[in-house]
């Protein structure tokens, strides 16, 4: 069983390889908490696997991971495997190091994690990798999962195959909870008169964060930053602050 998160398709496409791979199923988290907020019970079927596969945000896992996981309940752990993936365009901090510590309250024992670079896609504060970098690393991610299948196969105890980086305490411990707290508004989000109000993006928000008002999508504030709105809109309608409609959007070409 993977549960996934994924806002431009690099998490989603993560998931499906190794479900593929694994002959596993895929359950996103978004869809489940549309639902309610928790709790989320599930039982895991004969030497199943637990996985979960997202984005990392500002060097930890995304608010929407978390409270999933502190409303999870798995009715039989014992003796299952337990791991992560998480998607990066760089380093990813201490994000295993959360992640343990927010499953572990939920009585689950993180066995394994691992990281799988992919193309940048935070243009709040980016442009985009170059059409060479972006296909270099989706090509790269395609043996990178072949690799951690090979580790989940044989249930690898204790690996924790992921690139901190520099600072990784200050940045996971110290950034990312200023992150949550003072990054996440909406009010820079602008809707330009070529919107067509197709919906797409209300659709599409894992938070049901957008609504149409007078035609026009409005946000919220439960915002997780995934940018899914601003990169999937076909008219580049949607932008942020004053630096993003001079860059790129992206969506993994392979989902």
């Amino acid at each position: 069983m993977i549960f996934y998160f994924s806002g431009t398709g690099n998490s989603l496409w993560v998931a499906k390889k190794l479900a593929e791979l694994q002959d596993d199923r895929i359950l996103s988290i978004p869809e489940l908490m549309k639902e309610k907020r928790g709790p989320f019970s599930f039982t895991l079927k004969q030497g199943e696997m637990l996985g979960f596969v997202f984005p990392v945000y500002a060097w930890a896992p995304p608010k929407i991971v978390s409270e999933f996981i502190n409303n999870l309940v798995i009715t039989n752990m014992d003796e299952h495997y337990t791991y992560s993936v998480c998607t990066c365009g760089d380093h990813v901090g201490l994000t295993m190091n959360v992640l343990s510590a927010n499953l572990q309250k939920s009585n689950i024992k993180l066995n394994s994690g691992f990281s799988v670079f992919m193309p940048n896609n935070y243009v709040i504060d980016y442009d985009l990798d170059s059409k060479e970098l972006e296909h270099k690393k989706l090509e790269q991610a395609k043996q990178r999962v072949e690799d951690i299948n090979h580790h989940l196969s044989n249930k690898t105890e204790d690996i924790f195959d992921c690139y901190s980086g520099s600072f990784p305490w200050f940045r996971t411990y110290m950034f990312n909870p200023y992150f949550n707290g003072f990054c996440l508004g909406t009010k820079k989000f602008q809707v330009k008169s070529n919107c067509i109000s197709c919906g797409l993006c209300e659709r599409i928000c894992p938070t049901k964060n957008i609504h149409l008002k007078n035609k026009y999508p409005t946000w919220g504030k439960d915002c997780t930053k995934c940018m899914a709105c601003l990169h999937r809109c076909p008219v580049r309608a949607i932008q942020y602050g004053d630096k993003t409609e001079k860059r790129g959007q992206y969506y993994n070409p392979n989902v």
